[in-house]
């Protein structure tokens, strides 16, 4: 497969692979990078994944392919895995890895401690919704965001625009001599363009854990919201019907917004499907490869500069829808890059692949059943029936026969295959295999050839008498010179034109490159041996292979990490966990609950509201029963009243957070980044949200962000919680002893 030369500023195409043949279906049909698990600390731990052994090797094979490698590290890690999960970043550092993504705060910190150039990208489980949470990634010392899902384009847009003042006040500072300063630049975003959308804000479900006792924060997510539920309303069961998987939402595809995603500066596009087929890695791959270089060929600008106002591209074609729903769906649809459009997101018809949908059946007979086909089928592709209970087992198999008969289509199946008695008029049909396409896609990777090819930019130089220089570089940096063994003559009939240079030069077949622009530089006409030629061409892709090669030289620090802060009060002694006088807090969700907190004589409460508006009225009612003039201080033994802003932040809903401020509580439960900068002179105390799970994530939020305490993450079991409190001041954790979660 070949691939036109793509203008460097589109955004990089990343692809999943949970093993060696995912990893090549991505490199051999367009992938810029692939990311992949190993056998610890990855959101996907059901895949097969690679292991640290198979570092050094993975890294060889894509570097030289031009492509690069991002381990996930994008789980929690708790306080008594600190010690292999440092083990494991030295190796994967070592190894040569392109970036790690990570979700926990203190593997951030960790990562920094063991290296200070080493790429860390913030995995879109660190729940990044605004402004606020990539300028909280940079100073933890991310290099690239991966955006929360649920950003629309219009909000990635007003993120990316929130960082244009500082940067051009920045640039118009910087004496002319001096490089940019990039601490003050924003971060590259990454977004995720297509696979599967969770229900929830990653990072912040606690479906699993709670039904379960498995957590999406380990990889280890049951997908709960890929099951029927009832739905009831005032204590009465609502009638579904067919509709009863009402938390399952369709699967993402961005390919027709493509364009306003690479106008709105978007760094990295990527694919999920670290569980998926090879198959589908190269099929959607190569879809959203091909689109890319549309828009490549037609703008040639950077993003900023794509034009609006231009005829709309077809990326979106029948081919490739049919393409992308045959990989795997749900159902496909833009998920949130559009806004909130609950209905087209969840059509609450089944939570598992369908494929492409074939039509209604129309008449049911002995052994064969009859639709209007709406979309192509063949002998041999795979169907199933979808009679609206998708729980169940369902009929289907190959189909043996398609026969055209007017309006309709007849469909026959092998003998025993399907019970007819099963299938009703009405029930819809879905095409769920087609071989021929998993064919083609197979003869994309297997094997050892190689099939997709980078451009390489040539320059040569040379006159007379002297050697002929070749020049060679790729796009990410590289350059390679050799001079010819022979000197040049001139030429008396077949001159080197830039023509037959690129005739001669242009053979890369079996390299993983292909020829680019070609500058011509010689002085008159001037030839040289064509074996010589070939010698050039050979030798000097083999030294830029051995470039690309080579790994990565990150700084890799030997030094111990620092151990966790400790507090010393031989008071205490017999009992390490106990410092003081343990308090009682009490969450409320409305005016009736805190009167009966108050009731029952609680000192501090906290509000959590669905309306903001009544957290007057509640601190109103809780100062007065307690007589409170002065609301308490820091550390004070006075009452207190904390009220909760909404857990999640959005670009634009600052008026949420002055609405909150404006009923004068006490303090305030800090859930989100923005609230980190927003309530920064208020009291505050981080809530369970900033998943907080080993000593590294307490100590930066308590300390660097003056917290005055910090909630254990709900992922945390007893003996966990215990190892945490050990290594870490148990006062400065509050533990959550009773809710629903």
């Amino acid at each position: 497969m070949q691939s036109a030369a793509r203008n460097r500023q589109l955004p990089e195409l990343l692809a999943p692979a949970g093993d060696w043949e995912c990893a090549k279906a991505a490199v051999e049909n367009g992938a810029d990078a692939i990311y992949f698990g190993l056998e610890k600390f990855n959101a996907r731990m059901r895949a097969n994944n690679f292991t640290v052994g198979d570092l050094p090797k993975l890294m060889e094979f894509l570097h030289r392919r031009g492509v690069k490698g991002y381990v996930t590290f994008n789980t929690l890690v708790f306080e008594n895995e600190l010690t292999d999960a440092t083990e494991y970043l030295r190796s994967i550092i070592a190894a040569g890895v392109d970036a790690a993504i990570v979700q926990d705060i203190g593997i951030c910190r960790l990562i920094r401690e063991l290296s200070p150039d080493f790429p860390i990208h913030g995995s879109t489980q660190m729940t990044v919704t605004s402004a606020a949470g990539v300028e909280f990634a940079r100073e933890l010392g991310c290099n690239l965001v991966v955006l929360a899902r649920e950003c629309s384009i219009k909000e990635i847009e007003k993120i990316q625009s929130s960082f244009k003042g500082s940067v051009s006040s920045v640039q118009s500072g910087a004496p002319a001599d001096m490089t940019l300063n990039t601490e003050h630049l924003p971060l590259p975003l990454e977004v995720f363009v297509h696979g599967a959308l969770c229900v929830a804000y990653s990072g912040q479900c606690l479906t699993s854990e709670s039904l379960g006792g498995r957590s999406a924060n380990r990889g280890e997510c049951a997908q709960a919201c890929r099951m029927p539920y009832e739905l009831v309303s005032d204590g009465q069961t609502v009638p579904l019907g067919d509709k009863r998987y009402l938390l399952s939402p369709q699967d993402l595809s961005g390919l027709e917004v493509l364009p306003e995603l690479v106008r709105a500066g978007v760094a990295s596009l990527k694919i999920e499907g670290r569980l998926k087929s090879p198959e589908y890695v190269a099929n959607i791959t190569r879809v959203y490869r091909q689109a890319l270089d549309q828009i490549g060929h037609r703008d040639a600008v950077t993003p900023s500069k794509i034009n609006k106002t231009s005829e709309p591209l077809s990326l979106c074609g029948k081919p490739e829808k049919y393409d992308l729903e045959m990989a795997f769906s749900r159902g496909l649809f833009t998920g949130w890059f559009g806004g909130i459009d609950n209905q087209k997101l969840v059509h609450a018809r089944f939570g598992k692949k369908r494929g492409v949908f074939l039509g209604e059946v129309t008449r049911v007979a002995e052994d064969k059943v009859a639709l209007k086909l709406v979309s192509a089928l063949k002998p041999g592709d795979g169907v199933v029936f979808d009679a609206g209970t998708p729980d169940q087992d369902e009929e289907g198999g190959r189909v043996y026969q398609v026969t055209p008969r007017g309006t309709e289509t007849w469909l026959g199946f092998g003998h025993g295959d399907v019970n007819f008695r099963r299938i009703q008029v009405g029930d819809k049909l879905w095409k769920t295999n087609d071989p021929e396409l998993d064919k083609r896609l197979r003869q994309s990777f297997e094997g050892d050839k190689i099939r997709f090819q980078r451009p390489l930019q040539l320059e040569v130089h040379g006159l007379v008498g002297k050697p002929f220089t070749l020049i060679a570089r790729d796009d990410d940096g590289h350059v390679a010179k050799l001079d010819s063994a022979v000197a040049l003559v001139a030429a008396e009939k077949q001159p080197l034109s830039t023509e037959r240079l690129r005739e001669q030069l242009g053979r890369l077949g079996g390299t993983p490159f292909k020829l680019g622009e070609l500058k011509n530089n010689l002085s008159g006409d001037v030839m040289l041996p064509v074996s010589e030629l070939n010698r050039l061409r050979r030798d000097i892709v083999a030294e830029l292979e051995k470039q690309r090669a080579a790994p990565k030289r990150w700084t890799l620090n030997r030094h111990r990490v620092a151990e966790p802060p400790r507090e010393s009060n031989p008071a205490t002694a017999e009992f390490p966990h106990l410092r003081g006088e343990s308090e009682l807090i009490v969450l409320v969700r409305n005016l009736a609950q805190l009167d009966a907190a108050l009731q029952c004589g609680i000192h501090t409460i906290y509000c959590e509201f669905e309306d903001p508006k009544k957290y007057r009225e509640a601190v109103t009612t809780f100062h007065t029963a307690f007589s409170c003039k002065v609301p308490g201080s820091p550390g004070s033994a006075l009452p207190a009243i904390f009220v909760a802003p909404p857990r999640i932040f959005k670009s634009g809903e600052e008026w949420t957070l002055e609405q909150v401020r404006s009923c004068n509580a006490d303090g305030y439960l800090v859930r989100n980044y923005e609230h980190l900068k927003f309530f920064a002179k208020d009291r505050r105390v981080g809530d369970f949200s900033l998943n907080v799970a080993n000593h590294l994530t307490a100590d930066y939020f308590k300390n660097r962000f003056s917290l005055e305490r910090v909630t254990a993450s709900y992922d945390l079991n007893v003996q966990q919680l215990d190892a945490l409190l050990t290594g870490t001041p148990p006062a400065w954790f509050e533990i959550t002893i009773h809710q629903h979660m």
